[in-house]
Protein backbone atom coordinates (compact mmCIF):
# COMPACT_ATOMS: atom_id res chain seq x y z
CA UNK A 1 0.00 0.00 0.00
CA UNK A 2 1.39 3.43 -1.12
CA UNK A 3 0.81 6.87 -0.53
CA UNK A 4 -1.86 7.59 -2.77
CA UNK A 5 -3.89 4.41 -1.10
CA UNK A 6 -3.89 5.53 2.16
CA UNK A 7 -5.11 9.04 0.53
CA UNK A 8 -7.77 6.98 -1.05
CA UNK A 9 -8.59 5.41 2.27
CA UNK A 10 -8.52 8.61 3.96
CA UNK A 11 -10.79 10.15 1.46
CA UNK A 12 -13.48 7.38 1.41
CA UNK A 13 -13.27 7.31 5.31
CA UNK A 14 -14.49 10.79 5.44
CA UNK A 15 -16.70 10.47 2.80
CA UNK A 16 -17.60 6.79 1.78
CA UNK A 17 -19.76 8.33 -0.83
CA UNK A 18 -17.48 9.86 -3.46
CA UNK A 19 -18.23 9.32 -7.15
CA UNK A 20 -15.03 8.23 -8.43
CA UNK A 21 -14.45 11.49 -10.56
CA UNK A 22 -14.31 13.29 -7.47
CA UNK A 23 -11.98 10.55 -5.43
CA UNK A 24 -9.67 10.63 -8.42
CA UNK A 25 -9.06 14.60 -8.30
CA UNK A 26 -9.15 14.51 -4.52
CA UNK A 27 -6.20 12.12 -5.12
CA UNK A 28 -4.21 13.39 -8.08
CA UNK A 29 -5.63 10.65 -9.82
CA UNK A 30 -7.29 10.40 -13.43
CA UNK A 31 -10.64 8.21 -13.08
CA UNK A 32 -9.65 4.96 -14.52
CA UNK A 33 -6.47 4.20 -12.56
CA UNK A 34 -8.29 5.40 -9.16
CA UNK A 35 -11.15 3.28 -9.92
CA UNK A 36 -8.89 -0.20 -10.21
CA UNK A 37 -6.82 1.28 -6.87
CA UNK A 38 -10.46 1.42 -5.21
CA UNK A 39 -10.99 -2.32 -6.71
CA UNK A 40 -8.20 -3.61 -5.53
CA UNK A 41 -8.72 -2.11 -1.83
CA UNK A 42 -11.97 -4.15 -2.06
CA UNK A 43 -10.82 -7.01 -3.15
CA UNK A 44 -7.59 -7.32 -0.59
CA UNK A 45 -10.13 -7.24 1.75
CA UNK A 46 -8.24 -3.51 2.43
CA UNK A 47 -11.96 -1.53 2.40
CA UNK A 48 -14.35 -4.22 4.28
CA UNK A 49 -17.75 -2.23 3.16
CA UNK A 50 -19.51 1.00 3.03
CA UNK A 51 -22.10 2.25 5.50
CA UNK A 52 -24.43 4.89 6.48
CA UNK A 53 -23.74 7.14 9.43
CA UNK A 54 -27.13 7.86 11.22
CA UNK A 55 -28.26 10.46 14.17
CA UNK A 56 -28.66 8.30 17.01
CA UNK A 57 -32.07 10.95 18.99
CA UNK A 58 -33.41 10.19 15.06
CA UNK A 59 -33.13 6.33 15.36
CA UNK A 60 -34.25 5.68 18.75
CA UNK A 61 -30.98 4.65 19.85
CA UNK A 62 -29.38 7.95 21.32
CA UNK A 63 -28.97 6.13 25.19
CA UNK A 64 -25.35 4.31 25.07
CA UNK A 65 -24.03 2.29 27.69
CA UNK A 66 -20.85 0.72 27.94
CA UNK A 67 -20.96 -2.99 29.37
CA UNK A 68 -18.21 -4.45 30.47
CA UNK A 69 -18.87 -8.28 31.03
CA UNK A 70 -16.73 -10.99 33.09
CA UNK A 71 -17.48 -14.70 32.34
CA UNK A 72 -17.33 -17.24 34.90
CA UNK A 73 -16.42 -20.14 32.53
CA UNK A 74 -13.60 -19.67 29.79
CA UNK A 75 -14.27 -23.14 27.94
CA UNK A 76 -14.21 -22.89 24.12
CA UNK A 77 -18.02 -23.83 23.71
CA UNK A 78 -19.24 -21.49 26.71
CA UNK A 79 -17.05 -18.38 24.91
CA UNK A 80 -18.93 -19.23 21.49
CA UNK A 81 -21.57 -19.45 22.97
CA UNK A 82 -22.08 -15.87 24.82
CA UNK A 83 -20.16 -14.52 21.80
CA UNK A 84 -23.19 -15.67 19.49
CA UNK A 85 -25.48 -14.95 21.60
CA UNK A 86 -24.49 -11.18 22.37
CA UNK A 87 -23.49 -10.20 18.90
CA UNK A 88 -26.93 -11.27 18.11
CA UNK A 89 -28.81 -8.65 19.69
CA UNK A 90 -29.73 -6.06 17.67
CA UNK A 91 -28.82 -3.80 20.88
CA UNK A 92 -25.30 -4.24 20.54
CA UNK A 93 -23.54 -1.84 18.29
CA UNK A 94 -19.80 -2.99 19.15
CA UNK A 95 -17.86 -5.80 21.37
CA UNK A 96 -14.39 -6.38 22.50
CA UNK A 97 -13.17 -9.49 23.85
CA UNK A 98 -9.99 -8.20 25.98
CA UNK A 99 -7.02 -9.11 27.50
CA UNK A 100 -7.52 -8.88 31.06
CA UNK A 101 -10.52 -7.39 33.16
CA UNK A 102 -13.24 -7.28 31.93
CA UNK A 103 -13.66 -10.06 29.68
CA UNK A 104 -15.67 -7.67 26.92
CA UNK A 105 -16.49 -4.44 26.60
CA UNK A 106 -20.11 -3.89 25.06
CA UNK A 107 -21.06 -0.54 23.58
CA UNK A 108 -25.02 -0.58 23.89
CA UNK A 109 -27.61 1.84 22.39
CA UNK A 110 -30.92 1.82 23.02
CA UNK A 111 -33.29 4.49 23.22
CA UNK A 112 -33.91 4.85 26.77
CA UNK A 113 -32.59 3.69 30.72
CA UNK A 114 -36.22 1.67 30.66
CA UNK A 115 -35.19 -0.10 27.33
CA UNK A 116 -31.83 -1.17 28.98
CA UNK A 117 -32.57 -1.87 32.17
CA UNK A 118 -34.97 -4.36 30.12
CA UNK A 119 -32.24 -5.66 27.91
CA UNK A 120 -29.80 -5.89 30.53
CA UNK A 121 -32.12 -7.95 32.75
CA UNK A 122 -34.33 -9.90 30.33
CA UNK A 123 -31.58 -10.67 27.83
CA UNK A 124 -27.78 -10.15 29.01
CA UNK A 125 -27.79 -11.08 32.63
CA UNK A 126 -30.15 -14.12 31.50
CA UNK A 127 -27.18 -15.95 29.55
CA UNK A 128 -25.05 -19.07 31.01
CA UNK A 129 -21.77 -18.31 32.29
CA UNK A 130 -22.20 -14.63 32.70
CA UNK A 131 -20.72 -13.25 36.27
CA UNK A 132 -20.28 -10.13 36.98
CA UNK A 133 -21.45 -6.86 34.56
CA UNK A 134 -20.70 -2.94 35.30
CA UNK A 135 -22.45 -0.40 33.32
CA UNK A 136 -21.10 2.95 32.62
CA UNK A 137 -23.39 5.62 30.64
CA UNK A 138 -22.58 7.85 28.33
CA UNK A 139 -22.66 11.69 29.12
CA UNK A 140 -21.66 12.95 25.80
CA UNK A 141 -20.08 11.55 22.71
CA UNK A 142 -17.16 13.88 21.50
CA UNK A 143 -15.67 11.55 18.89
CA UNK A 144 -17.07 9.17 16.90
CA UNK A 145 -15.71 7.12 13.74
Amino acid sequence: MDSIDRAILNELTQNGRLTNVELAERVHLTPGPCLRRVQRLEQEKVILGYRAVTNPAATGRSFVVILDVELSAFDRESVDRFEVAMAGFDEVVEMHRMFGSPDYFVRIAVESLPDYEKFLTESVLTLPGVQKVGSRFTMKTLKSI
